[in-house]
């Protein structure tokens, strides 16, 4: 099967269908290289995608980290990330070894392709002016031998007439013989070349075609090993990479396997759990026994004075069963948020308080360690004085000592703190307290509404008389309000040392010189709950005021 014996005669044709066969790989090329854009913006859209949800740095997504599932999340975007470096593996292999190739090869092919027709061109040419010259041989010979036969008719007429001179006969005798003479002379022209054209022709169609052609089937042979080879390539490259696009789909499953529930449930537990004790039950406050309402003044003198909590009203005990939410809130909203975290629940203020002394801890390992290498370096100068003037690092050595010492007091206050919430906990078998930090066995006649710490629904504090101390008071009357809380007793009263705009929500504006009613004294968050009239309380900063607090304070005197 051979183009130069099968197709001798289609030199249009196979130039047609060669220069088809470079579009087409050209085409290919196309093809792959749109592959390309397409794996390298695939890689880019996943890379921004992983980005995207990575946590941000020192916020609260980090810390949302903990969990298992979270952790599992962050594994697959990083799983991901690396799942788009294959794509990126992928595009750049295909350029490198399919793209740059073919290109190259397109452009050898080329010119190839357009040697070999440039001979086939050149021997079409040749065979077409022999056939050319054997024709102008050949029109030649014809009019030679016509122009003989008339030469040799006109001889014989004029040979023929006797009324024709002798002389006439023979310039008509010598005429034909000429004639005669070219036209064998055209014969053996057109003879010689009738041969030559005949052996040109043969080389043509039997050697320089067949061998032209055969070079053109070669190389047309060879684009389409060359396209094969790279479709395989093609396939290769995807092939090469699949092991580690397995291996990060592996990694993906192995995260989500590793996704621990239990784990994430005693997170919470640790995130949330506020270390105290559920609230007990309420008290049944009967009003129906009118004996009950009517306790003498001196009665109420004595529980105080043997350091018993002050009496409320009794007519409408129904207070405010969690009294810290209102407060929490406003302490939040101010950003009050006391050094030693005695705003947070127990539990949550311990944790607080840990991580505050690990940090501590960790300053002060890291300015040992500067000091251990600056002594050692001063010790370097010592023996090698040429290397540097040792008392150049007395300053800097000063400097990290007093900088040790500023951390060490920081962590000895903030374990102190840490010490004393620790043996507040329930776990260490000692009743809750409230924010205040006061305990009952530390009670004193200032402090006349010394409450159990209580837990709210929502973590928040709340207050109860002890039963020890809670003294029924009749109630002044029964309205139609009966359900209203009643204000609380004052307690004492305070100065104003300063003037407070209290322009936020829950806050009292007072004027510097002005006399107030306390009704609940600072807990530990800085504010101080007072009274101006019946309509008018909220909190003042404690700083801002100085407080006066009435020891044999009457639960009826309430505001003026």
């Amino acid at each position: 099967m051979s183009w130069g014996t099968e197709l001798w005669d289609q030199f249009d044709n196979l130039e047609k269908h060669t220069q088809w066969g470079i579009d087409i790989l050209e085409k290919y090329i196309k093809f792959v290289k749109e592959r390309t854009e397409i794996e390298l913006s695939y890689a880019k859209q996943l890379r921004n995608l992983s980005k995207k949800y990575q946590p941000k740095k020192n916020s609260k997504e980090e810390e949302e980290y903990r969990y298992t599932a979270c952790q599992a999340f962050l594994s697959t975007l990083n799983e991901m990330n690396d799942y788009a470096g294959q794509h990126e593996v992928i595009s750049e292999n295909l350029t490198s070894k399919i793209i740059a190739g073919l290109a190259r090869y397109v452009q050898e092919l080329k010119q190839e392709r357009k040697s070999h027709f440039h001979d086939g061109r050149k021997a079409q040419q040749h065979i077409e002016t022999c056939w050319k010259q054997l024709e102008s041989s050949k029109r030649r010979f014809e009019r030679d031998c016509k122009e003989a036969d008339r030469a040799q008719q006109y001889f014989e007429k004029m040979d023929a007439d006797i009324n024709v001179t002798k002389a006439d006969v023979e310039k008509a005798r010598q005429q034909a013989q000429l004639r005669h003479q070219m036209a064998e002379d055209s014969k053996a022209d057109y003879s010689s070349i009738l041969q030559k054209f005949n052996h040109e022709q043969r080389e043509y169609y039997y050697t320089h075609i067949p061998t032209i052609f055969q070079q053109i089937q070669e190389m047309e042979e060879r684009r389409i090993v060359r396209l094969g080879e790279s479709m395989k390539t093609y396939a290769e490259v995807d092939r090469q990479v699949t092991p580690i696009i397995g291996k990060c789909l592996d990694g993906i499953v192995k995260a989500a396997e590793a996704i621990d529930q239990k784990n994430d449930s005693q997170l919470v537990i640790e995130a949330y759990k506020s270390g105290f004790e559920p609230p007990g039950d309420i008290e049944f406050e009967d009003y129906t026994q009118p004996m009950k309402r009517t306790v003498s003044e001196n009665s109420l003198s004595n529980s105080r004075g043997e350091g018993k909590a002050e009496p409320k009203f009794g007519g409408k005990a129904k207070g405010k069963l969690w009294p810290f939410i209102k407060k929490n809130k406003l302490s939040l909203k101010l950003g009050s948020t006391p050094e030693d975290f005695s705003n947070l629940p127990p539990e949550q203020r311990r944790k607080k308080l840990q991580q505050k002394v690990d940090e501590l801890n960790k300053d002060i390992q890291k300015e040992v360690d500067q000091r251990d290498a600056i002594t050692k370096m001063k010790d370097v100068y010592l023996k090698n004085p040429q290397m540097g003037d040792p008392a150049s690092l007395d300053h800097k050595l000063a400097e990290v000592n007093q900088n040790i010492e500023k951390l060490r007091l920081e962590a000895q206050k903030f374990e102190a703190w840490l010490a004393e919430v620790e043996g507040r906990l329930p776990a260490r078998g000692e009743q809750a307290r409230r924010q205040s930090g006061l305990y009952d066995a530390q009670s004193t006649p200032t402090v006349n509404n010394c409450a159990q710490a209580r837990e709210s629904p929502d973590g928040s504090y709340t207050e109860e008389q002890s039963q020890e101390s809670e003294v029924k008071v009749p109630a002044l009357d029964f309205d139609d309000e009966f359900d209203d809380e009643e204000p609380l007793p004052a307690i004492g009263t305070c100065k104003a040392l300063y003037t407070f705009d209290g322009q936020n929500e829950g806050t009292i504006s007072v004027v510097e010189g002005e006399t107030l009613y306390v009704i609940e004294e600072d807990k530990g968050d800085g504010w101080t709950r007072i009274r101006r009239s019946e309509d008018e309380e909220g909190y003042v900063p404690t700083s801002y005021v100085e407080v006066y607090l009435d020891k044999n304070a009457k639960g009826a005197k309430t505001y003026i």
